[in-house]
């Protein structure tokens, strides 16, 4: 079963808003076993939309359209669909009460003709009930293929796509299992893992795809296994990353499902009931900023200083003068002393310091640009490792958080049972 995905606004083809529906229905269907054959954003124009329609018709089971529902003259995919679909618009008496109850109950005003209008559908439509907002979902079907209109509030998406949609093609459509496993690798890059997986990869049974998902530091190998016997899938994905983690076992930190590491790390964490601090100076509170992203991140994350100022290093971790001025304050001693110092004072398990010139321009330490120390201070000793992460400034600090993470989940891991 194969859909594609359409986003009407202008709004997003000029930037003024970054299009997350696309991700969220892509990662919804994509569950369940439909495809997703491409994902297309359009402008807020008749001719365009339905353009677009008639290029979809019977190429794909399913069209997905985020936006143009609303009581405003622009929301016009109402009647674009009447016009495809040679249909008029009717008023649906229960989407009006819903309209006024939930105008009059919620926001305690009298409902407008505007608001009333959103009860006014194509009469061949089957209606989504949309319980978040006001614009109800559509679903037509043109010969081979249907088309489900969704609002773009992606609140109100989200809630149709869950309890509206999944549970309709579910019940209506034969669909295959498309199943995912993605393994995280972390300090070597895409051609270095290539090499060393290039047997393995040539080996891998049909059914079963690999992708390579590199970013700076790390890279995430994605494999994607397709066909109609569930547990033989499961069954082939896991004997495979077995034979993978003999290969490259040295540098997978862990797996996940649509997991980030910091999702990785909190789970770990919570499990072994330990904590973390951090003590960042170069990275600017971007590692803390990571891990309290996570929901929940208060089982286990202590707290964090920012002493980018050489004074704060002194005045607040209490690092030594001498100290620094022996070492300078990029150096390993310094990064050292910084993480032992935030790991006492937050009363943490684990406490990860960084100190280092990111540039443009050299700072209080005559280190050459790029040049990071990063500290991992753990219940049994601390571990200190030089980097240079070049040029430029953002290079380096994105840099400098996922090696403190690295660092961070290999430690937790050796812990793991």
């Amino acid at each position: 079963m194969q859909a594609t995905i359409v986003t009407i606004g202008d709004e997003i083809l000029i930037g003024q808003i970054v299009d997350t529906n696309s991700g969220y229905i892509a990662k919804s269907l994509d569950k369940i076993g439909v495809e997703i054959n491409e994902m297309i954003s359009i402008s807020d124009n008749k001719q365009h939309i339905l353009a677009t329609f008639s290029q979809l018709q019977n190429k794909v089971d399913l069209v997905i359209i985020t936006g143009g529902l609303g009581p405003t003259k622009d929301d016009i995919t109402k009647h674009t669909f009447c016009e495809y679909f040679e249909d008029t618009l009717v008023v649906n008496q229960q989407v009006e009460n819903h309209v006024i109850d939930l105008i009059e109950r919620v926001m305690q005003r009298p409902a407008s003709q505007m608001n009333k209008d959103q009860a006014l559908v194509p009469s061949k439509c089957t209606i989504l009930h949309n319980q978040m907002g006001t614009a109800p979902g559509m679903w037509m079907k043109k010969e081979n293929t249907v088309y489900i209109s969704l609002p773009g509030v992606p609140y109100e998406m989200k809630y149709l796509v869950e309890n509206e949609i999944i549970p309709k093609i579910i019940k209506e459509y034969k669909r295959p299992y498309i199943l995912h496993k993605t393994i995280l690798t972390y300090g070597q890059g895409e051609s270095l893992v290539a090499e060393r997986i290039e047997n393995w990869e040539n080996n891998l049974p049909e059914c079963i795809k690999l992708a390579y998902l590199p970013s700076p530091g790390k890279v995430r190998l994605r494999l994607s296994a397709r066909g109609t016997d569930k547990e033989f899938l499961l069954q082939l994905i896991d004997e495979n990353v077995l034979q993978l983690s003999k290969i490259i076992g040295d540098i997978i930190v862990g797996f996940e499902e649509d997991e980030t590491i910091e999702v990785v790390i909190g789970k770990n964490l919570t499990q072994q009931k330990k904590t973390i601090a951090t003590a960042e100076s170069c990275t600017g509170g971007k590692i803390a900023q990571v891990l309290t992203a996570v929901a929940g991140a208060s089982n286990y994350f202590k707290g964090s200083v920012v002493s980018y100022a050489t004074q704060t290093k002194i005045d607040v971790l209490g690092i030594s003068e001498t100290l620094i001025e022996k070492h300078t304050v990029v150096s390993a001693e310094v990064a050292k002393a910084m993480a032992l110092s935030i790991q006492k004072i937050m009363k943490s398990d684990y406490a990860i310091a960084t100190t280092g010139n990111a540039g443009p321009s050299i700072g209080d330490s005559n280190a050459e640009i790029g040049t990071v120390f990063i500290a991992l201070a753990t219940p049994n000793n601390v571990i200190v490792e030089k980097f240079n992460f070049g040029q430029p400034r953002e290079k380096v600090i994105d840099r400098a958080v996922i090696k403190g993470l690295e660092m961070l989940q290999k430690e937790i891991l050796k812990n793991v049972l």
